[in-house]
């Protein structure tokens, strides 16, 4: 008998999953104890699923059929149900067969599966879930092909198996359909499951911002505390669905308007009426009883606004699991707890319940998203006083189940969000937000400020491991634009919200204050832009003089942007009204570039530029690139020119966003520079190259060979010549070294490699540091080797504390790093840099996600800042790059075949004119763990 208390019961296949229309579903192992479950399932399911089931009338399950579905091996008989407040609404089941198609034990690597999903959830993408789930439950217990027999009939489970993407051979045999899929992953399958994910976790938020029947939960007759402002919120914020008030206190039997016309109840049972939304305002013991309700009432998702879980301490984060699990259980999705709210402006909903002030925020372009309800208000608060709206707004408070994850699935396709902009403390799932924020990245903008680099003390975010520098490339890498400030997040957004993407860096300077413009100009410079000369207008200009230089800037073709700065008048005879007017009549006469207005004590001017007033201008086509100027780093491919497509629509491009300091707007619109070379970069996406003389094959025996010994959990360094051996199966040299334990050791090591040798110390605490002796050079003769051996010796120590090693000169070069590990939440990463004091002192050194590209490749040696060491720095022969973006490619692609392969060090890597050498090399394995982006879809667990 197994239970799921039972020691053998396999905990880790338990997994919440989000449905096609986005409720919950929970996916668990059968266990002897589900015998009442499964017969009450059957007996919900129609006679015709039983029929498409069993091929034949089976009414009713008999004692027999019970013991065989509830009891099993789970290895070679697993069976898996998905449930919905405990009770079953699908199972699936396996039997391992052999090749004649009877039970077998391993190694037989086929198993019989067949599924039965109650009919009134079919349709849900129940089988779908069910499939992926029993297919990785397979593959874990060495079973690698299924094996269905369907009646031909049975459209929708023959549609389940060959939508799933999986290899499958598919056969008409005694009047039915046999199908046998091959389950290891392709690229199809896990296209299939990512978009069956977006779509699943889009809709699951979607249905908690379009709700038609709100309740809150804890509203008080007094009328205060967070319950009655959240119902007053929704009730001025004009929400047009139903709106309900509970409150537990009122006397039986009383119903009357609690709040000026909303229906007030003792209970939510009590409404008679469904509830899609229901928003919880009542102390933390009480929080279960109320989500009990909500999930017996049919409610499809809840804001928690009560606080008292994971922020306060060990017994709050207890709670906070036992609530995602009680609400997930009931199918439903949760914000918070400790949330400060939704909003949702879109006119035909028009909801705020949320415990930000009404009147709601306009409606605008702008998708938010906080982690923090202070952070929330500030953000809130700097967008309203700079005229801009939004289409959406989550605070998620503890984010226990909803986070920024699902609103990027949300956003995606969200026609009325162009522009996402959150704040987050932690990134949860490195991983999948670097997946989903680039695939958002593509088709919008996604800006990020990240607070917590520097977690204090009993501050209630977990801190990630992954240092801040690798965080902001691996955001880089997938087109996020991080911020350092909520301040430069509002700037830019509002920058993307209202302008084009630039072309290119070149930008116009025009205002009509000198100094303002000399401002504006040091700023391009430090953001990397490349301004032209500004032009001064003098004080005396009037706004058709800024309307005319304005239309002139945007018409040259040797810029991609302009700056406009203003400062007030002397006199009153222009106001703010006519420059504004002036500087949008222009952008509309030239539309195509982005235009930035830097302001100094003109707070007319920001409320009348950010006044919509026309229609949107035509994106015009993007003047050329320039020639990188002498002395600049060389792009690693030129980038097509054309700008991406504009999405804004009518009415809302001829907002022109303004800045009171000239930093802060050549900072938002470096950002957009960069953003658009980005989006150009991707149009034409790397390849990740294949190399004939890799030997995949034997690196993988090598590898099981080496951990063969080594118990899960540890990590085994290799020794020299197994690492120079696995290396070499993909194609990367390690020059040898000899050991020297004495100097005829040395002169004899010397000889076997030939004049001139270098003699280099190895000990720990003498590595790579040459700047402490530990190294000697060019050593021609046996005469100069011998001395610099009792030099060395003599001066750090003997060489049983040395361990002196001998090594072929190679030809001189920049000396650089190449890096890789394994972090356990972001995968493999791909690291490199100067060596010496420009990567351990300075760190410069860059990231990106593997698998890497050729792009990837060229741009990561391309990305940092003593790049220009590499390609001829003041007069020096450029190096040859291209051996070093194969060196991180062949690196690459060894750590994505074989995740055994946790790090891996080359350092020193000589990178000389002609080619490279790889002077040393550390590589280190462990049991490859489970990869959980390719597993099946599943919800966090809390």
């Amino acid at each position: 008998m197994t239970t799921e208390s039972d020691p053998s019961y396999p905990a880790h296949w338990e997994a919440d999953v989000v449905l096609r229309d986005g409720g919950t579903a929970r996916i668990r192992p059968i266990t002897t104890e589900d015998a009442g479950r499964l017969v009450s399932f059957y007996e919900q399911v129609s006679d015709e699923s039983k029929y498409y089931r069993f091929f034949a009338p089976y009414p009713r399950l008999s004692d027999r059929d019970v013991h065989r579905f509830t009891h099993h091996d789970y290895v070679d008989r697993v069976g898996l149900a998905a449930t919905i407040g405990g009770e079953f609404i699908g199972t699936v089941r396996y039997d391992r067969i052999g090749s004649d198609g009877r039970p077998a034990t391993g190694p037989a690597d086929e198993a019989e599966v067949a599924f039965l999903v109650q009919d009134a959830h079919q349709g849900r993408g129940v089988a779908s879930a069910l499939l992926e789930h029993i297919g990785a439950v397979a593959r874990e217990r060495g079973i690698r092909r299924f094996a269905a027999e369907v009646l031909p009939a049975n459209n929708k489970m023959i549609k389940v198996f060959t939508d799933a993407g999986y290899q499958q051979k598919r056969s008409f045999e005694d009047g039915s359909v046999r199908l046998t899929l091959d389950l290891e992953p392709t690229a199809e399958s896990l296209a299939v499951q990512r978009a069956r994910e977006q779509r699943a976790e889009a809709r699951s938020v979607q249905r908690l911002l379009t709700p038609r029947s709100v309740a809150v939960i804890g509203v008080s007759r007094s009328g205060s505390g967070v319950g009655a402002a959240t119902l007053r919120n929704l009730r001025d914020s004009g929400f047009h669905g139903h709106l309900y008030a509970v409150n537990a206190a009122r006397a039986p039997g009383i119903e009357g308007d609690l709040l000026d016309g909303v229906r007030a109840y003792r209970a939510l049972a009590d409404i008679g009426a469904p509830v899609d939304l229901a928003v919880v305002a009542v102390p933390a013991d009480r929080v279960p009883q109320v989500v009990a309700d909500c999930g017996e009432h049919g409610v499809q998702g809840l804001v928690v606004l009560s606080a008292g879980y994971g922020e306060s301490g060990a017994q709050g984060t207890a709670r906070q699991r036992e609530l995602v699990r009680q609400v997930r259980s009931y199918g439903m999705r949760l914000i918070g707890p400790n949330a400060f709210g939704v909003i949702n402006a879109a006119p035909e909903v028009e909801l705020n319940a949320s415990l930000a002030p009404a009147p709601l925020p306009k409606r605008g372009r702008i998708g938010l998203f906080t982690q923090s309800g202070a952070i929330g208000i500030a953000l809130l608060s700097g967008l309203l006083r700079r005229g801009e709206g939004l289409s959406s707004f989550v605070s998620a408070g503890n984010r226990a189940d909803v986070s920024g994850n699902d609103i990027l699935q949300y956003w995606y396709d969200d026609e009325a969000t162009d522009v996402a902009l959150l704040y987050l403390e932690t990134l949860g799932n490195p991983r999948k937000f670097t997946r989903l924020a680039r695939r958002t990245a593509a088709v919008k903008p996604v800006v990020v400020a990240k607070g917590g680099r520097h977690t204090p003390a009993g501050h209630v975010v977990p801190d990630t491991r992954l240092p801040d520098a690798t965080v902001s490339a691996l955001l880089r890498q997938a087109g996020v634009i991080r911020v350092d400030t909520v301040t430069e997040l509002v700037d830019v957004g509002l920058l993307l919200a209202a302008q084009p993407l630039p072309a290119g860096p070149r930008i116009a300077i025009l205002g009509n204050s000198e100094s303002l413009g000399v401002l504006t100009y040091d700023a391009c410079l430090t953001q990397g832009l490349r301004p032209l000369p500004p032009l001064d207008l003098t004080t005396a200009a009037s706004p058709a003089d800024f309307r005319t230089a304005l239309a002139a800037a945007l018409a040259s073709d040797d810029c991609d942007a302009v700056v406009v700065t203003a400062i007030p008048w002397v006199s009153e005879r222009a106001l703010a009204d006519d420059l504004a007017d002036a500087l949008r009549e222009a952008v509309a006469e030239v539309p195509g570039k982005p235009v930035a207005v830097v302001h100094v004590e003109l707070g007319e001017l920001v409320e009348a530029l950010s006044a919509a007033r026309g229609t949107a201008p035509v994106r015009g086509p993007a003047p050329p690139p320039r020639s990188p100027s002498a002395g600049a780093v060389p792009a690693a491919t030129p980038a097509p020119v054309t700008p991406p497509a504009d999405p804004r629509t009518a009415g809302e491009r001829d907002r022109i966003p303004s800045y009171p300091a000239a930093e802060r707007a050549v900072k938002a619109l470096a950002e957009a520079v960069r953003y658009g070379q980005w989006r150009r970069a991707i149009a034409e996406p790397g390849q990740v190259p294949e190399y004939e003389d890799i030997d995949e094959g034997g690196a993988a025996g090598q590898l099981s060979r080496l951990l063969a010994a080594v118990p899960d959990g540890e990590v085994l360094t290799l020794a020299d010549p197994d690492a120079r051996e696995l290396l070499g199966r993909y194609g990367i040299r390690v020059h040898a070294t000899l050991p020297a334990p004495s100097a005829d050791a040395a002169v004899s090591a010397a000889r076997v490699l030939g004049y001139p040798v270098a003699l280099k110390t190895t000990a720990s605490h003498l590595r790579h540091r040459a700047d402490l002796g530990g190294v000697r050079l060019d050593l021609t003769t046996e005469a100069e080797l011998r001395r610099s051996y009792e030099e060395l010796t003599e001066a750090l120590g003997k060489p049983a504390e040395l361990l002196p090693v001998v090594q072929a000169m190679v030809p001189r070069g920049v000396d650089t790093v190449v890096r890789s590990v394994i972090d356990p939440a972001a995968g493999a990463v791909l690291s490199f840099g100067l060596a010496g004091v420009a990567s351990e002192l300075l760190g410069d050194t860059a990231h990106r996600l593997v698998p890497a590209t050729d792009r990837d490749a060229a741009g990561l040696i391309r990305s940092i800042r003593t790049a220009p060491l590499l390609f001829g720095w003041r007069g020096s022969d450029p190096v040859n790059t291209p051996a070093l973006e194969e060196l991180l490619l062949r690196l690459s692609r060894l750590v994505d075949d074989h995740p055994e392969v946790v790090g891996v060090s080359l350092e020193p890597v000589v990178v000389a004119t002609d080619g490279l050498s790889v002077l040393s090399a550390t590589v280190r394995l462990a049991h490859a763990p489970a990869r959980s982006d390719l597993g099946p879809r599943t919800l966090p667990s809390y």
